[in-house]
């Protein structure tokens, strides 16, 4: 099944937005509205894609400011993992994105675990659990796909210096999430930090410092 990704750069803070389309049933996944909801929404419509589920990776400000826009938009279902629910909805939170230009995020619709799925369409979205750049940070896995937000970057991952932060648990998430997938496995994350704007897994072994360092032990 061929996926219709697209990858947009949204906001000050070079964020990758992915509208993710089943193209039979044009059902689609947005993960990471994090600005410029005026440009994600064109690109839905350009797709004639049916969002049904809005997807944060984390809750952290410059990943959420086009969700609420996004929503009353779509009617899609607002979805984050159960740890990270109590940081979307704190004032300081919604200080911080209005700050940057964005609404503050409704009440999640979904909350999620390790391992539940999301359907567009045929197409089973799995849930990873990814701790370590923030408590309830996710990654997404779709055929062959991986939708890494924080987590993992071309050339390099997460900052783990921010409140909630862990090198140790990202290193195990990557560890024991995102190493064991195939190699072919191509991974989309969740910033432009000036690397490629996607790359395959093996590649990445061989070629970021931070997993060489992870898969050297």
């Amino acid at each position: 099944m061929d996926l219709a990704i697209d990858q947009i750069l949204v906001g000050r803070f070079g964020v990758f937005c992915y509208l993710v389309t089943e193209p039979a049933t044009r059902e689609a996944i947005l993960v990471d509205p994090g600005a410029e909801p005026a440009r994600i929404l064109d690109r839905v419509r350009e797709r004639d894609a049916r969002v049904r589920w809005i997807v944060c990776t984390h809750a952290h400000p410059d990943h959420v400011g086009a969700v609420a826009r996004v929503k009353a938009d779509t009617g899609a279902s607002v979805v984050i993992h159960s740890k990270e629910a109590k940081s979307l909805g704190s004032l300081h939170q919604r200080v911080l994105v209005r700050l940057m230009g964005g609404k503050p995020v409704p009440r999640p619709d979904v909350l999620v675990e390790e391992g539940d799925r999301l359907e567009i369409g045929p197409c089973a979205v799995r849930v990873l659990h990814t701790p370590g750049h923030s408590p309830g940070g996710i990654c997404l896995l779709a055929e062959g796909h991986l939708f890494s937000g924080d987590t993992l970057f071309v050339g390099s991952v997460g900052r783990t210096d921010l409140p909630g932060a862990s090198w140790e648990e990202l290193s195990a998430s990557l560890r024991e999430k995102v190493l064991g997938l195939p190699g072919s496995t191509r991974v989309w994350p969740g910033h432009d930090y000036g690397g490629a704007p996607t790359n395959l897994l093996d590649a990445e072994k061989r070629e970021n410092p931070f997993l060489r360092e992870i898969i050297a032990g």
